[in-house]
């Protein structure tokens, strides 16, 4: 059990807002985003989640996301380690994280890019809706990512 002290304390490094999308909990206290009236739909804009072997290719993938507007904005978390099985082996792996802010309907869009580019044989792209936050943040990224979003087309 004292092993997981080191694990914990950076658990609570993270942002609290990162901590109650993972956990699928709501927050103890309301947002001005949930608050009727706001204009805000929960779950429109979201956040992905992308691991990068390097800061190099993390902030290549970064400012290309961000000039094509498939995000608002991207937060690279240095050094996380990464365990996990792959091709039979357990391996494990220092990466930078991505946490990636963009509108749901353009996930699918972002996965194909970073798809395209990244070096892994399988990237980790996974989202998560935002049910609630901080409204004129939510509105920013709605607005930076509009131009985008207006003109994918969806194919049944």
């Amino acid at each position: 059990m004292p092993a997981l002290l080191p694990v914990a304390s950076r658990l609570l490094l993270l942002p609290r807002v990162l901590l109650t999308m993972a956990s699928g909990s709501p927050p103890t206290q309301p947002s001005p985003a949930s608050d009727s009236g706001s204009g805000y739909v929960p779950g429109s804009v979201s956040a992905a989640f992308v691991t990068c072997p390097n800061e190099k290719v993390a902030k290549e993938i970064a400012r290309a996301v961000v000039e094509k507007r498939l995000a608002a904005c991207v937060n690279l978390i240095p050094q996380i380690t990464s365990i996990y099985e792959w091709k039979g082996k357990i391996e494990e792996d220092s990466e930078v994280l991505m946490m990636i802010k963009t509108q749901s309907s353009l996930v699918p869009a972002l996965t194909d890019f970073v798809r395209s580019v990244h070096p892994y044989e399988v990237a980790e792209v996974i989202a998560l809706p935002v049910e609630q936050g901080n409204f004129p943040y939510l509105q920013w990224v709605r607005q930076v990512t509009e131009s985008v979003s207006d003109s994918i087309t969806v194919l049944p």
